[in-house]
């Protein structure tokens, strides 16, 4: 049976394991397209253009959230208990007091963003304070501050600027192509060019997939990573598994979801993505958090100690 530092551990390794080779991948896919096109510049304005598009959205992206969202500030005053609540593991995790924020949503769930720890958010929908018990609630908000503590939010900036790099340099291939430049550098190519010009066409068809699978399968390992993460904050993890259930299996929809803000929360908003029958490999592929199941079942097995 894991151990709650172990499984962490191997979350985090997973991760950076994933990373890695999404960078290799994209250096073998920038490679291919250059050769075949002739042209390393193609690779640094992609590079470029996807750093800078990914800069106002790293920056602002969580007062664009929040607008979508539909949520509101609270203070203490307004809300005592979840202030306190927030604060006292926050206290517990050495994390700065986040923003908190209420969704008047009567679905039941949540999420953090925020481009670093001192200018983080986590917004709560009413439906989750009023259906969940407070040790279920306390294991939701943990999960959400460990989001904050492992900067969550940058590492999915960085994989979205991997992501529309690889997207950008296969579109400006097809495009090359399109117009002739295939046809230009035919005539005195030789056999390895020729090669490399049917290997980067395959790329530029197959290589967003990939890109969006690798993005997909590093959003879910961080879902694990902050469930394992708010079970040592709390010492208590049949709080999050029950909230985990509870949410999955509630049958509100919650209105202020889009697929734009969904991977965002605790639990997928769009209730085909959480709950029903088991998912093979090809839909897991594409899910931005794991099965329930498989979160229910990682936090039931971990031992305290």
């Amino acid at each position: 049976m894991a151990s709650l530092y172990t499984h962490s551990d191997l979350n985090k390794r997973k991760t950076w394991f994933l990373l890695s080779g999404f960078f290799v991948f994209i250096i073998l896919v920038g490679y291919v397209f250059s050769v075949a096109m002739d042209s390393q510049g193609i690779l640094f304005f992609a590079v470029g253009f996807s750093i800078f598009s990914s800069f106002f959205s790293y920056w602002y992206s969580d007062k664009m959230v929040l607008a979508m969202s539909g949520a509101h500030e609270i203070s203490f005053e307004s809300n005592k208990e979840i202030y306190r609540l927030v604060e006292n593991l926050c206290i517990t995790a050495g994390l700065p007091l986040p923003k908190i924020y209420i969704i008047n949503d009567s679905a039941p769930n949540a999420f953090a963003t925020g481009r670093d720890p001192e200018h983080a958010v986590i917004a709560l929908t009413t439906g989750i304070i009023q259906k969940l018990e407070k040790s279920e609630l306390e294991g939701v908000i943990a999960h959400e501050l460990s989001h904050i503590g492992n900067r969550d939010i940058l590492i999915a900036t960085i994989v979205t600027v991997l992501v529309g790099v690889v997207v950008l340099l296969a579109d400006f291939f097809r495009r090359w192509t399109f117009y002739g430049g295939n046809r230009r550098s035919s005539s005195k190519s030789n056999g390895l060019e020729q090669i490399m010009m049917i290997v980067a066409i395959v790329l530029s068809i197959l290589a967003p997939f990939f890109a969006y699978i690798m993005q997909f399968s590093i959003s879910r390992k961080r879902e694990f990573l902050a469930d394992a993460d708010a079970a040592l904050l709390t010492r208590y993890p049949e709080g999050l598994a029950r909230a985990l259930e509870k949410i999955s299996g509630d049958t509100e929809k919650l209105e202020v979801a889009n697929r734009a803000t969904a991977h965002l929360y605790i639990s997928s908003p769009f209730k085909k993505d959480a709950v029903g029958k088991k998912k093979g490999f090809f839909a897991k592929a594409f899910m931005t958090h794991p099965p329930i199941e498989e979160r229910v079942a990682a936090l039931r097995g971990l031992e305290l100690n």
